[in-house]
Order: C-alpha cells, then structure tokens, then sequence
C-alpha cells in the first residue's frame, strides 16, 4: 500500500511508513502543548483511507496521467476517530476531516462523512483489513485522550486549531522529505545561552559604536528591567515605554533571557507595519544571527508578504522552509500574520500555529491591533498563556486597556516597569501646541510649515489622516519652500520599493542637518526611526498624537526646550470612518486646557472609554460575531463569514469575519521609474508563462500598490489597468513623487 507517488529516485512512499512518520512528529509537537497520545493518534488515522482499493487504484493512474486521485480518504479517518475519541471526538473529527482543505465546521463534517456513498464506506473495511495487523494501536486500545481544562467551547475551538497546526505540519514535513528521499526537515532545538551570550557581546559592541544621548542612561534602564522581569514565570507582562527608550532592543531581551530562563523553545516578535518589520528584522539580524558561513543556520527569520524567500540563496533557502512553519529560534513577522494564522483555517496559513506553543510572543506596538477584534484576540492571547505555556509580552508606548476587556478582567500582568509615569516624565522630550481654534485651512498649515521660523526649524514631518490631504498638502507645500529644498511624501499610495527609497533619503538629509519636509499618512507613526526636530500631526486619536509626537526629538539632543509637535484641525481634513468615534473621546481627555497625549492618566481613561464602546464590546460588533462561531467550532464562519441566508445562495458576510485589515483590497504594479525595466520583465513573464514560478510575484511585490477593489473597478481607473493574472494589473496611468496618482475621494485610500 503507497502514500504517496514515485518521486525522483522512482521510489514510492510506504502508506503504513508514511502514517508512523507524521505519527512520530505530531506526537512530538503535540506534546508541547500535553496533547501528545492526540497528536499520535491523528498522525496514524489521517490518511487511513488511503489503504482502500480504489484508493490505490487512483493513485497508479495518477502516475500516469499526472492527474488527481478523486477518491475520498478523509473520511474513514473520521469514522475511526468517532470509534476511538473520548468526550470530545469531534475535536479530533475536525481536525482529520480538514488536513487538506482546511478546517470547516461540525455539521460539514457530520453531512459529508454521513453523505459518502455505498462504495467508499465498503473502502472503510478494506483498509481496515489491511492496515490492522501493521497498525493495531490505530484500531484497538482505550479512547485517545484530550488534555483537561477545555471546558468552554471557545478553549476548544483553540485545542482544534494546535491539533490541526500538529498534523499538518507532521503530514507536510513527512511528505517533502519522501519526496527529496531525505529525513525530515526539524530544526535542532536553540541554544538559547549561546544566544543570549551574543546578544550581549553584540550591544556593547553596538553601543560603543554610536554617538552617545541624554536618554541612554533611561535606555539601560529599560534593558535592565526587562532582563530582571524575564526571570518570571510564563503570563502577560506589560512594557509601557516611551518612544525612543530602546524597547525593540529590550524587548528582544527579555524574550532570549526569557527563553532561557523558562525553557521556551522561540521568540515571536510580531509589530502591526512591514516597514518596521523590515527595519526590526536588521537589528535583530546584527544582534542574533551567524557572523559567517560554517557558523550554523541563521536565527532570524523575517517573515511577511513582502519578504523575499526564494532559492537565490542559502540564507533565503532557509527562510523559505522555515516560513512554511517558523522553525526558527527568533521570527520577526506582523501582527496580520500571527494572528490570521491563529484565527484561519488553510493548513498553509495554520501549519505553523502549534509553533506557538511554548514560546515568547512580544507584540510591538499594542496599540495598534484592531479595535473590533480586541475581544478575540485578547481571549486567545489568555488561552496561549494558560494552557499553551506561552508567554506574552505587551510593548508600546501607548498601552491600551485591555485588562478592561472580560477576557483578561481576572487576569494581571507582571509591570516590567515599577513606575512608567516616572520614566514618561524624564523621557519627556517634547512640548505640544494645540492649533485648533480657530481651524486653520490647509494654505495656513502650509505657510508655517514651509516657513522655517514659524516653523521652528527647517526639517519637519507633517503626518495627516488622508492620502488625499497629504497629496494636496504636499503640493502646497513645494509652491511655498526655498528652491532646493526637497517636499518628500509617504503613503500606501506608493509601492514599498519608492516608501523605501524615501524613508532613506529623509534619513540622510536628516543626519547632514539638510533642509527637508516630509508629509505622511499614519502609517509612520508607530516604530520608523527617524528623528525630526518639529512634528505637525492633524488631530486624531490620542494614542497616534502620542505616536506622531515619537517622531521629535527621538534622540534628545535638542536640550531643554525638546521638540515641538503642534496639533493642528485642519479645516476640511479628511479622516478615516474609523476615527469618529475615538477622535471625539480624545477631545474629553487630551488638548488645550486638559492633558497632553503623553500623560498615561489621560491615555487610560481614553482607552477605557473607546473600549466600552459599541466597537469593541457591542452585541453585534464584528468581535462578538467571531467569539459566537468560535463557540459553535465553525472555522469557516470564523475566517470567511457566517452565511448571509442559510441554506441558499452560499453567500458569507465578510463584514464579520476574522480579518485583520479591514479594506477589500486589490493589487496594481506601478511603473516605480528607477526599476521600470526590471518591472517591466516580471509582469511579461508573469503574462507569458502559464505556470510561473512563485519567485516572480514575490520580486514584485515591491512595486505594487494595493487600492479598494471599488475603487478599481471605477470605470475612469479600470480604463487604465491592464490585466495581469488574477487580480493583478499593471498601471498605465500617472505614478508621480507622490505615488499613483487616482484622484482619491473620500475613503478610497487610507495611510
């Protein structure tokens, strides 16, 4: 009996070899989490069904025709775990009946197993025949147990997910290593002391390197603190620091030493943007990984939708395998990956979850995470802590509330800070203006910026809420300032590839002390290192006033006086639909004659506000849409969308499903000049070849810009998209220093 076709070395793959195999590893990843007998039994059972004749048969016309074997196998291993399950077989059901499609629902399993046809139940009985004597623990022996303290429907609904995560990994792993006729690919565990020996060694050296600052004596004192709170046991911990505090570098910190300290097998950093991914991935590189070749595998690995992962190297050979399922020591990722792979149901997205299991997450910048799925995230984050042995750490300078939340309202995190306020007001690096009365119009706004004195300086970063606003304000801006003096723009307008060549050019002028204005959407609010002596920030939400106001004065050397940041209404400024509601609470507790953004008072009574709100914890909130399928162990609802009308068109409401970003996007390759060859190249390989390789849309993914699917299928903007494949399309209109140019109204386009 075969598992699996011939590979290379003409060698077909033994089906009872193939079920020990994932047996084996699943058994091991599974009893990370106390589920090892679980995670055995499903590594046995799941491709049972394939010992049938018919099964067989498909797959030796399949070597020859290269076609499929459409014969199902699934569901014999689902009749054996009702067989075999103990008070929850349905836990196990769902995770075999899933391992190739995905993870769908109880009564889908129950329909499809009850709907099979005469002859592939008769199939049940031959590979039952078969596979006894090779197998008897897979058909006799006492129930498969399940670890305790999954009582509430939405703890199981995570067990199922670490269960799925187990097998498909053992199931995928198994298989790539028959067909390359190797073992299978499992890391060595990290030698975490090795690591954290490193990491010191690395920041002396680091350190000695750079021009000392007023806030390097609070920066040792945040290291401190996190490497003295890393000796705790496993839970939440919080660390509130400021802006400019060292806390990407501390916070990787206490992760090692807390790795080291508790025997956990990784750290996960995860942040809300790419770009400080990319940004924290070259420190943690410096800081963690190999000096050379011969020195062992690399440690960091950087994944995202935008990270090249092809073969071109060893390094990004590496990284492609282990992005499959993060079998790294130290995963730099964003918080859109981590978490739709914790709430997904595909075996590529979930293949790396149980991976979590045992681990350090660190979540930068807390406080970005989306308002309407607070209350699932944070109750998986509770699950993970309690049960999964997972330690979390909170990171921010602008800690939201979230022990507020009913999931964690019994639970308390370790301070690894003693007195923040403290450390808030030493840190202090800025002064605020409020520019709000009377509203000033965009010319005003402009005038003061463009002028140096008015200004304060003649280097600043204007952040507002629209990409429209910062399109029109940067033009204004270039009418008004000296000759020579560069009006540099960022938005989600602009392909990753031009963001970057910005971001560097800003950089350089701002360490030459060279004359520069940058105007930005928010998206650079929250991790960019750059260091402006003046901030203008239209108003918004208290918590991205504070991260704006990170961007001043970063390094402290501008004396007593500090930076500025002044807050202005502009008036006719666009906002997204989503800062009504927070903008409105930030006026009751931020602004003239009431606090700064910086007081934590302030900040926690903003929070706790927008949290009791209809967002996060009303009835028929998106969050409370996801925790009820989640308690039904509906993984499709949950993902997808519960259906519009059951039982009639199939139609799912996406508006309430699990999704991180919000906007129903859609591609554009954009003609970024510098590399308008190469882009060019791509897209007619992409059009020319019927199976391109994978390699070729993650290179270009650095030119493309995502926009609304509605505002795509605009008849002025689709005259000028030319198909690519799928929903990619090339721009053949206007890209300009500003990005590409649609005319953006409204909420078309955001950050």
């Amino acid at each position: 009996m075969w598992a699996h076709s011939a590979n290379g070395a003409g060698v077909r793959h033994l089906l009872v070899d193939h079920l020990e195999g994932t047996a084996a590893l699943a058994e091991g990843f599974a009893g990370v989490f106390g589920a090892g007998p679980a995670g055995r039994f499903l590594g046995l059972d799941h491709d049972a069904g394939k010992g049938s004749c018919a099964w067989q048969e498909g797959l030796l016309r399949a070597e020859v025709t290269g076609g499929r074997v459409d014969w199902d196998h699934k569901s014999m291993a689902v009749e054996l775990a009702r067989r075999r399950g103990a008070d929850l077989p349905d836990l196990l059901e769902l995770a075999l009946h899933g391992h190739h499609g995905g993870l769908t629902s109880r009564s889908y399993v129950k329909n499809t197993v009850q709907g099979q046809p005469e002859d592939v139940r008769r199939g049940w009985g031959e590979a039952e025949a078969a596979l006894r004597p090779l197998l008897p623990e897979l058909f006799d022996g006492p129930p498969v147990p399940l670890p305790a303290g999954f009582d509430r429907k939405v703890d199981q609904d995570v067990l199922v997910r670490f269960l799925y995560s187990a097998l498909v990994d053992a199931d995928g792993l198994d298989t790539a290593a028959h067909r390359v006729g190797g073992r299978p690919r499992v890391a060595a565990p990290a030698d975490m002391a090795m690591l954290w020996d490193r990491l010191l060694r690395r920041r002396r050296s680091m350190l000695a390197g750079r021009r000392r600052s007023t806030v390097d004596r609070w920066r040792e004192e945040v290291f401190d603190a996190c490497v003295q709170a890393a000796a705790g046991g496993s839970g939440f911990y919080r660390l509130p620091a400021p802006t400019g505090s060292g806390k990407t570098m501390a916070a990787a910190a206490f992760g090692i030493r807390h790795a080291l300290e508790q025997g956990k097998t990784r750290v996960i950093v995860a942040v809300p943007f790419i770009t400080i991914t990319e940004q924290n991935a070259g420190v943690f590189r410096g800081l963690l990984d190999p000096d050379g070749p011969g020195e062992g595998d690399p440690v960091v690995l950087e994944h995202h939708s935008q990270v090249a992962v092809d073969d071109a190297s060893p390094r990004r050979r590496w990284a492609r395998l282990a992005a499959e399922n993060w079998d790294a020591p130290f995963v730099v990722t964003t918080t859109v990956q981590l978490f739709e792979s914790l709430f997904g149901r595909s075996p590529s997205a979930m293949r790396k979850v149980h991976r979590l299991a045992n681990a350090v997450i660190v979540l930068d910048e807390v406080q970005a995470l989306p308002a309407p799925l607070l209350v699932p995230i944070v109750d998986m984050l509770r699950l993970l802590t309690a049960r999964f042995g997972t330690t979390v750490l909170l990171a921010s300078a602008t800690q939201p509330e979230l022990w507020t939340l009913n999931p964690l309202k019994d639970v308390r995190p370790v301070e690894v800070i003693d007195d923040p306020q403290r450390l808030y007001r030493e840190l202090r690096r800025v002064r605020y203006e409020w520019w709000v009365q009377p509203r000033p119009t965009w010319e005003q706004v402009a005038d003061r910026v463009a002028d140096p004195v008015r200004a304060g300086s003649d280097r600043s970063l204007t952040v507002v809420n629209t990409v429209a606003d910062a399109r029109r304000l940067r033009d204004l801006l270039a009418e008004r300032v000296p000759a020579g003096t560069p009006v540099l723009h960022l938005s989600s307008v602009m392909c990753p590839a031009h963001r970057q060549q910005v971001l560097a050019e800003v950089k350089e002028r701002l360490g030459a002390g060279e004359p520069v204005r940058l105007v930005s959407t928010q998206l650079i609010e929250a991790g960019v290192d750059l260091d402006f002596p003046v901030v203008f920030r239209a108003m918004a939400p208290a918590d991205a006033l504070q991260q704006a106001a990170g961007r001043a004065n970063r390094e402290g050397h501008l004396g007593r006086e500090g930076g500025l940041v002044v807050v202005f209404d502009p008036d006719g400024g666009g906002m997204p639909p989503s800062y009504r509601l927070p903008i409105g609470l930030t006026r009751e507790h931020v602004g003239p004659g009431l606090a700064d953004p910086d007081d934590l008072d302030a900040l926690r009574g903003y929070y706790t506000g927008y949290f009791a709100g209809p967002i996060v914890r009303g009835a028929k909130s998106r969050g409370a849409a996801v925790q009820s399928n989640r308690a039904g162990l509906d993984f499709r609802a949950v993902s997808d969308g519960p259906l519009r009308n059951v039982g009639q068109d199939g139609q799912r409401d996406r508006s309430l499903a699990f999704r991180m970003i919000d906007e129903d996007t859609v591609p554009i390759a954009v003609p970024y000049e510098p590399d308008a060859e190469k882009i060019q190249a791509l897209l007619t390989e992409l059009r020319t070849n019927p199976k391109p390789d994978p390699s070729v849309f993650r290179r270009l993914q650095p030119y493309q810009v995502m926009i609304q699917r509605r505002t795509r299928r605009r008849p002025d903007v689709a005259a000028l998209c030319r198909p690519v494949v799928g929903d990619l399309v090339e721009w053949l209109g206007k890209y300009d220093k500003a990005g590409l140019v649609l005319t953006p109204s409204g909420a078309d386009f955001l950050a």
